[in-house]
C-alpha cells in the first residue's frame, strides 16, 4: 500500500473565499501512483472548511449569503469568544461547512459525480493558511 502527504497553501485576498481545489489534488493524485484507494482533504486550521460541491458562481455566492444569515461577521459583541478575536463568527461558518472530505480514487482519477468538486472555504482569511492532502491506496 502507498501513503503520499502534501500540504496546499492558500493566502486568501478576502476575509471570506471559496476556492476550486480540485486541479491541485489531481495533481497530488497523479504525483502519488495510487490508482486505487482514498483521498483525504482536510483544513489544517479551525476557521476554514473543505467540502465537496458545485463550482457555480451562483451557488457560492447563496452559500456566502445563507452562512452569512446562521452566524454574520458584524457585531462582533454579539460573540463572547471575540474578546481578543474577531472571528468567532468564522468558527461557526467552519462548523456547518465541514472540516475535511474523503474521496474514492478509481482507475487512477478522483472518483466524483457529474458535477462534484473539491472547495477550500476560507471564513477567516488575509493571511497563509493550508489544506493537508493525503492519499492512500494501491
Amino acid at each position: 500500500m502507498k501513503s503520499y502527504r502534501k500540504e496546499l497553501w492558500f493566502n486568501t485576498r478576502g476575509r471570506r473565499e471559496f476556492i476550486n481545489i480540485t486541479p491541485q489534488v489531481e495533481e497530488c493524485l497523479k504525483e502519488s501512483g495510487v490508482k486505487e484507494g482514498f483521498v483525504l482533504c482536510n483544513a489544517m486550521h479551525i476557521t476554514a472548511s473543505v467540502f465537496i460541491n458545485d463550482d457555480e458562481s451562483g451557488l457560492h455566492h447563496d452559500f456566502e449569503v445563507w452562512l452569512e444569515k446562521l452566524a454574520p461577521e458584524k457585531p462582533y459583541s454579539q460573540y463572547r469568544h471575540n474578546g481578543f478575536e474577531d472571528n468567532a463568527d468564522a468558527h461557526l461558518k467552519r462548523s456547518v461547512m465541514g472540516r475535511e472530505v474523503i474521496v474514492a480514487v478509481t482507475g487512477g482519477k478522483l472518483d466524483f459525480g457529474p458535477w462534484e468538486r473539491i472547495f477550500y472555504g476560507e471564513f477567516d482569511g488575509k493571511r497563509k493558511k493550508r489544506v493537508l492532502v493525503k492519499i492512500i491506496g494501491e
